[in-house]
């Protein structure tokens, strides 16, 4: 079986992680690196994708700065979200081609691996026939955007771990009006250590995608690329 590269990162800000994953991309686009899964958490941040309406952020941007929040507009696919901490963030840089050359077929195995994750914590998570992402009844916990290019992925997926639900009222959450968010703690009415997820998430990762993970434990080994 192929192996894949696993990092945890810890809370990492948005511009250093873009720029990680970017690196990694083109690395692995060249053939000079594996596929990996970087995990991570970020400070407050938001980010507009590429069909985002400016509508959908609810406070003005010097605001949202003088509070600590940044914003970036960035290549993935979506609309608006919010990042920040208790909130595990995994970015795969995949070669697709090594997984079916299909987008839409990586889109539907990240949210299995993300209702396969809930599971194992009796979550009972499920898709939506309209929506991108992963839900809790009428409710959102999980989010995915990617951007592909010459069929190696980065960008991904945010899943609500503790994160503190009342920061989505900056936004439309994906450009969805009167969505609703939950967090694994709000459903569980308990902590749950986000490191424990990010492991729970590789293994259902490795399964899903029929890889095996190697994990690097020091942060500065994913911060030092080829």
């Amino acid at each position: 079986m192929r192996e894949f590269e696993v990092y945890w990162l810890g809370r990492v800000d948005y511009g250093e992680a873009l720029r990680l994953q970017r690196e990694r991309a083109t690395a692995r686009i060249r053939g000079e690196v594996q596929d990996c899964l970087l995990l991570l958490e970020h400070p407050p941040v938001i980010t507009l994708g590429r069909g985002a309406k400016r509508e959908h952020l609810l406070s003005d941007e010097q605001i949202l700065e003088a509070q600590g929040v940044e914003v970036w507009e960035i290549e993935r696919g979506g609309d608006v979200t919010f990042h920040g901490p208790g909130q595990l963030v995994g970015y795969p840089v995949v070669d697709l081609t090594r997984h079916g050359k299909d987008l839409h077929l990586f889109m539907r195995n990240l949210e299995a691996m993300l209702i396969r994750t809930l599971e194992t914590y009796d979550i009972r998570a499920e898709r939506s026939l309209k929506q991108t992402g992963v839900w809790v009844q009428e409710s959102k916990i999980a989010s995915i955007g990617v951007h592909v290019s010459r069929w190696v992925s980065r960008h991904g997926f945010a899943l609500n771990v503790s994160t503190d639900l009342s920061l989505f009222d900056l936004i439309v959450p994906c450009g969805l009006t009167g969505v609703r968010m939950t967090s694994m703690t709000a459903l569980l009415g308990q902590g749950v250590p986000i490191q424990a997820v990010a492991e729970s998430v590789t293994r259902e990762f490795g399964l899903v995608f029929d890889c095996v993970p190697r994990w690097k434990a020091r942060p500065e080994v994913a911060l030092s690329l080829p």
